[in-house]
């Protein structure tokens, strides 16, 4: 076993410089550039494949399905995995380079095959399939890596304030420049222009890869295998996958309060966003959208540098997880009612451009609040998913982080994969059966009733989910600190035997 070093500081603590924690969570930032950029698809699809909006929302569901059972296939062969570049550094190269590739041809090549939309509907879920399982690879390795990365409790939440910085940045930086590019090609801010995707697909690629390899460097101290659970390799059958579902409770848990969470957050589409604040204010563009989030994005950050900071941190991430979504109840519900009962209009300068009202100062607050707790709900399962592998060690020996986080991110899938077509089916229902509503739709109260459950109720209802769950998730701040001390006597145990 190798020599511990100066972060290693006893008592079976492992830590590591805060700066590593903030460089690795750039790998979810990696493939979440991804994902933002496929968010986009329905309209390639609606544009240029020929598909009608319900089926094109349905690819989506069906490619989240495939990706689902993709992961606990690509979750063993992870935790089969230990070579000299480590047990989760292969897989984020191979992933990211699968991601680039496959992400071109589907933007670039689809559209050039004969008109037939057979032909091209069929080519762009072939690659796709390739696609997901590149995205998997990717991603298996987020959640995997946890365990090894920290085991101190007041560490391990870092991870999700640096995640939740990155991601919040991330989404309200790129719909600003996803509504640039667009209105670039278009004057109408439109999606459905080649010239579009193109560039998306330019600036995605760059920014994934960059971030990959410093994720990569970021991790590589801990991927080793004194840092594995028990230090010692454990042998994992397939079988191992239905015992560990059946019997950890706090994956059980973990996984109704992510799942419920990534369908609703999944659920608050482009389309929306286009509903809400192009239709509903009047502006008929993108422009307040982009202006908002703007105004929004570095608030939002440092309130939830606060929020998870003193409340994960000090509290234990279950508790973190029951005040933000508490929070954001509460905040969210609060948000409709000022949609409802107020006049959205009154955000719009009269020429597109975003007035300063006093609908749209409380909007303001009103959102930051909601995101920062929604952020710290939404970003600490990540975390929670490295509690429930040691929860593994300590309840069986089996040190099965691969098979942790892909039967977190199975369900995850299978659930949050109903997402798109749940929004295609209901603005379908409202008359929009060929394509999805933009920013140049026409208003209508249905429209608006709609964009609000997606972008509000939704939400709600999955972080009632979470408030059920955590109340049968049995790694409170206490236990943890006893599985903590129960894998350090079997490292210890182990060293001895080797002396």
């Amino acid at each position: 076993m190798a020599t511990a070093s100066k972060y290693d500081v006893g008592n079976g603590i492992h830590r590591v410089p805060l700066w590593r924690i903030g460089g690795f969570a750039l790998n979810n930032t990696a493939t979440n550039l991804y994902l933002m950029l496929m968010g986009y698809v329905s309209f390639y699809l609606g544009g240029f494949v020929g598909m009608a909006t319900v089926i094109a929302s349905s690819f989506s569901m069906i490619m989240r399905l495939w990706d689902g059972v993709t992961d606990p296939f690509i979750g063993f062969v992870v935790d089969k995995t230990n070579t000299k570049f480590g047990k989760n550094r292969p897989f984020m190269v191979i992933g990211q380079a699968i991601l680039c590739v496959t992400s071109f041809i589907l933007f670039h090549v689809t559209h050039l095959l004969p008109e037939n939309t057979v032909l091209r509907s069929a080519f762009f879920i072939i690659v796709s399939m390739i696609y997901y399982v590149g995205y998997t690879f990717q991603c298996v390795v987020t959640k995997s890596a946890q365990s090894c990365l920290t085991n101190d409790p007041k560490q391990r939440p870092v991870f999700a304030l640096f995640d939740a910085v990155y991601n919040t940045a991330l989404f309200a930086g790129m719909a600003i420049v996803a509504s640039n590019v667009a209105a670039k090609y278009h004057p109408e801010s439109s999606y459905v222009t080649l010239g579009f995707f193109h560039e998306m697909w330019v600036i995605v690629a760059i920014m994934s890869a960059v971030f990959t390899a410093i994720a990569v460097f970021s991790i590589a101290p801990k991927d080793r295998i004194e840092y594995f659970g028990t230090g010692k390799p454990v042998m994992v059958t397939l079988k191992d996958y239905w015992e560990t579902l059946k019997n950890n409770r706090a994956i059980q848990m973990l996984v109704v309060s992510a799942s419920t969470d990534k369908l609703a957050s999944s659920a608050k589409t482009s389309a929306v966003t286009a509903v809400m604040f192009g239709v509903v204010t009047g502006a008929g563009s993108l422009a307040i959208s982009a202006a908002f989030q703007g105004m929004t994005s570095i608030p939002v950050v440092i309130l939830t540098i606060f929020v998870i900071g003193g409340l994960a941190t000090t509290l234990g991430q279950r508790k973190g997880m029951i005040i933000g979504s508490a929070g954001g109840i509460i905040t969210s519900l609060m948000l409709i009612a000022l949609w409802l009962f107020g006049d959205p209009t009154t955000m719009n300068d009269g020429n597109g451009g975003m007035a300063m009202s006093a609908f749209t100062i409380i909007l303001i607050v009103m959102t930051i609040i909601n995101s920062a707790f929604n952020n710290l709900s939404g970003n600490i399962v990540i975390p929670m998913t490295a509690d429930c592998a040691d929860y593994e060690v300590y309840r069986t020996g089996r040190y099965v982080p691969g098979m942790m986080g892909t039967l977190f991110s199975f369900v995850d899938k299978l659930i949050s994969s109903f997402a798109p077509l749940i929004a295609g089916v209901m603005f379908a229902a409202i008359g929009f059966k060929d394509i999805l509503p933009d920013a140049s739709a026409p208003y209508s109260d249905s429209l608006k009733y709609v964009g609000l459950f997606l972008m509000y109720g939704m939400i709600i209802l999955g972080q009632i989910c979470n408030l059920v769950a955590m109340k049968f998730y049995p790694l409170t701040k206490e236990k943890m600190e006893e599985i903590r001390e129960k894998i350090n006597e079997i490292k210890q145990q182990a060293m001895k035997a080797e002396a």
